[in-house]
């Protein structure tokens, strides 16, 4: 009996300590809870900066769908607008043609009224009547564009405004106290690089829609411009036969057919 004692002691021994230990939460590793993002205290930690960096990304969506609706082809070359002022050239309603063109309110339509302006001094001044117009409003698309530029470069610099302002704050800890905790310097550091975000988050968006309409706009323009050119193609196409005629008859005038000379015979 002494002997079956000395045999089981040891195993109920065993097996309530490991029972213990399972039960026992200090014996088994506990994981911390993973760091959640609290998107409302961002805001608010990212003071006074962080509040300017949002209002700017509300600017930037809206010229974004303001540009979306602008900057297409539709509202640069209405349809219909071609064929009728072309139609009115034809007809010579010339009059008529440039306030149609104005009507408009568009690009083709500024390049066609500028063109129709020069009408009566030749194809060549029309020409350069449309290139300067179309230069003109280009630069024009180029600078409405120009405010998305500006958003992609100042967000970023205000972001880290911010952050440097917070690092400051963040390491006078060490003014304070001989040797601050590094948990003491965590909450700082993480407000400081907050800005920083928020710049991020508005200058990536910023510069891609900037090099999408500024791709847009030069590709529009050349299509405007070749569109406008179509328009007075027959125009050009009507001076340059009366220039090929004028000198055809210029020729005939300046060397005029020579009669024939008649020899009469003389009877002996």
């Amino acid at each position: 009996m002494n002997r079956l004692l000395t045999v089981l002691t040891p195993l109920v021994f065993l097996a309530q300590t490991g029972v213990a230990g399972a039960e026992d939460p200090i014996a088994a590793p506990v994981r911390p809870p993973a760091p959640t993002i609290d998107i409302r205290q961002m805001f608010i930690d990212g003071g006074a900066i962080g509040y300017i960096i949002v209002v700017l990304s509300l600017i930037m969506v809206a010229l974004i769908i303001e540009h979306m609706m602008t900057i297409r082809r539709q509202t640069l070359m209405p349809n219909g607008l071609e064929e009728d002022i072309h139609k009115l050239i034809t007809q010579g309603q010339l009059r008529l043609a440039e306030e149609r063109c104005v009507a408009s309110k568009s690009f083709l339509g500024y390049l066609l009224a500028a063109g129709l302006k020069e009408f009566e001094l030749g194809y060549s001044a029309v020409e350069k009547a449309m290139e300067d117009a179309a230069a003109q409003q280009a630069a024009r698309l180029l600078r409405k564009i120009e405010y998305l530029s500006m958003i992609s470069t100042v967000a970023p610099m205000l972001g880290l405004m911010g952050t440097v302002w917070g690092m400051i704050l963040a390491f006078m800890e060490f003014e304070r106290k001989a040797n601050p905790q590094v948990s003491e310097l965590a909450p700082g550091i993480y407000k400081a690089l907050v800005t920083t975000l928020f710049g991020l988050i508005v200058a990536i968006p910023a510069i891609a829609a900037f090099g999408f309409f500024r791709n847009r706009i030069d590709e529009l323009v050349a299509q405007t411009a070749l569109t406008a050119e179509q328009v007075f193609a027959d125009y050009k196409r009507s001076l340059a036969l009366k220039k090929r005629d004028a000198r055809a008859s210029h020729a005939e005038s300046a060397n005029p057919p020579v009669a024939p000379v008649v020899r009469r015979e003389t009877r002996g």
